[in-house]
């Protein structure tokens, strides 16, 4: 072989080399923006298991306040109604709204303990409140890793070569679960 022959040669091996390389850095990325996007949605998943126990929960609360707060028709009708919408939300945005709506009733109905002293005192309603405390603290817990999952996603997507492997894989930016400001402050009941 000729040296012309030898150099064409060297220099196709070297850019099918840097091909490969390249192909693989590709499917790597590509394999790796797939896999976050799946956390974000295994970890809404886990969210969504925590507000449907919740939702669960809700109507043996409300039914047992009732029996003491009759004339607080308002409160129950709000989460009734909060309620339907996070069972006829589609996506994760319409339910991360819907449940932020109920977040703020929920605290107003728990209000309602200091106002009825036999409420505070019934059984029933201390234990359904002490299992909707213990699935708000998973709700919280849930919320968190959900948040850090789409940190992960979205930073990647943000990125460089991110911004491109995402939009060749089909992924698009995940919604943050973020607590309304209007829900930060404690609730005041006044009667």
């Amino acid at each position: 072989m000729s040296s012309g022959v030898k150099v064409a040669v060297g220099i196709v091996a070297a850019l099918v080399a840097l091909a490969v390389i390249i192909g693989g850095w590709v499917i790597g990325q590509y394999n790796r923006v797939i896999a976050m996007d799946e956390q974000v949605k295994a970890q809404w998943a886990q969210v969504d298991n925590q507000l449907k126990r919740r939702y669960d929960l809700i109507p043996n609360l409300v039914e047992t306040v009732k029996g003491y707060a009759a004339h607080e028709k308002g409160i129950f009708e709000n989460i009734a109604q909060a309620r339907t919408q996070y069972f006829q939300a589609k996506t994760p945005a319409e339910k991360i709204q819907a449940s932020q709506q109920l977040e703020g009733f929920l605290s107003r109905l728990l209000v309602l303990r200091e106002t009825y002293p036999q409420l505070k005192a019934n059984e029933s309603f201390l234990k359904l409140q002490d299992s909707l405390e213990g699935t708000e603290n998973r709700i919280s817990v849930e919320r968190k890793r959900y948040n850090e999952a789409v940190q992960a996603l979205n930073a990647y997507r943000r990125s460089f070569a991110g911004r491109f492997i995402a939009a060749l894989a089909g992924v698009d930016e995940a919604k943050y679960f973020e607590t309304p400001a209007a829900e930060r402050e404690a609730p005041k009941v006044n009667f």
